[in-house]
């Protein structure tokens, strides 16, 4: 099963953010791993500071990265209900380089970020930033967009987020076959009902279609092995269909809590992920998505 020690939540303060966070703790928690809370301040040269004496420059660098930092604290303070403690860090430069960086120099074993969901994963400013970090990260990648049902607690349940339920879309591959270990874990850890689902594509009779489907959920019962079981309920379903529809329309009508899918290595992200199934399963899906690449 993956280990999950590290865990990094980048945040801009935004109700994006907040979500995000509440997932984040919820997996430090469960996983007992390390929380890093992370603000990026964008590079003050474009703000028109260049006028500016270097003294008054760096007072005011100064004073704006003091004022991030406090923020963060108190960010931190309001939002976390777990006893998982977070390390604070204030950066100022490249959004995503400085994510990915962090990222690489305490060893991340997942990325938890916000999505700003229907209208895009591109159109705001962290909704840009997910995007690059899901191309480029070395570790997966928790895009949290909010839900279409109720998955956060009260303010008095400890535990920021119940995940009961779980979808692992598979092709068979060996990306999603590592995608279905880190679903395994997390379906364990939340004793969640994790379905495993395999859509068929380009059928074109129904005597073909039932065929087909036999075929694949044999397939689908031996992709996981009995053992690897134990602890957590799986289930089994074959759909036909575009693959990013049958995606969303199950994980809507099993009010799933997370996605997990696979994808391929960073170098075919630009087709295995935007553009693509998973891209549309982020930007238009019912609930956070775990994206995950070898």
């Amino acid at each position: 099963m993956p280990q999950i020690k590290s865990i990094l939540c980048p945040v801009d303060f935004s109700e994006f953010s907040v979500s995000a966070y509440e997932y984040a703790q919820s997996l430090a928690w469960h996983y007992k791993a390390t929380l890093f809370l992370q603000h990026v301040l964008y590079s003050l040269q474009p703000f028109g500071f260049w006028n500016i004496s270097p003294d008054s420059y760096e007072k005011r660098c100064g004073e704006l990265r003091a004022g991030a930092e406090q923020q963060l604290q108190e960010f931190a303070q309001r939002h976390t209900r777990t006893e998982i403690r977070p390390q604070c860090f204030v950066q100022d430069g490249s959004v995503t380089d400085l994510i990915l960086s962090l990222a690489e120099a305490q060893a991340v074993n997942l990325i938890v970020m916000g999505t700003h969901g229907m209208r895009g994963i591109d159109r705001l400013m962290l909704g840009s930033v997910t995007e690059k970090v899901l191309r480029r990260a070395r570790c997966p990648v928790l895009a949290v967009r909010k839900p279409a049902h109720h998955v956060t607690t009260s303010v008095q349940d400890p535990e920021p987020v119940h995940l009961r339920k779980m979808l692992l879309c598979t092709d068979f591959s060996d990306h999603a076959h590592h995608a279905s270990k880190y679903a395994l874990s997390m379906a364990k850890e939340y004793g969640a009902e994790l379905t495993v689902l395999y859509v068929l594509e380009d059928i074109p009779s129904s005597a073909d279609l039932q065929t087909a489907t036999e075929k694949v959920m044999k397939q689908l019962e031996e992709s996981i092995a009995p053992k690897t079981r134990e602890g957590c309920v799986v289930k089994m379903m074959v759909r036909a269909g575009k693959p990013y529809q049958q995606i969303m329309q199950l994980a809507l009508e099993a009010q799933t809590d997370l996605v997990i899918m696979g994808v391929r290595g960073r170098g075919a992200l630009d087709t295995a992920i935007f553009g693509s199934t998973t891209y549309r399963v982020i930007q238009l899906g019912s609930c956070p998505v775990l994206a995950v690449h070898i």
